[in-house]
């Protein structure tokens, strides 16, 4: 799995950080950074529901 985001439609709402805190975080300075764009299968199904949640459809993936 191989993680995306258009940072042109990336709001850095955080919807995804409270999901999957481990791959997505909005820092201090309110941009989205992505810890892990090659998460372990151990985060595939939280990782679905943070592209699902996206408000903005910002976030893909590739599998």
């Amino acid at each position: 799995m191989k993680i995306t985001v258009d940072f042109d439609l990336c709001a850095s709402n955080a919807v995804c950080m409270s999901i999957v805190p481990e791959v997505f975080e909005v820092r201090d300075d309110g941009f989205l950074y992505v810890l892990d764009d090659q998460p372990g299968a151990e985060f595939a199904e939280r990782v679905r529901d943070a592209v699902a949640s996206c408000p903005t459809g910002a976030i893909s993936i590739e599998e």
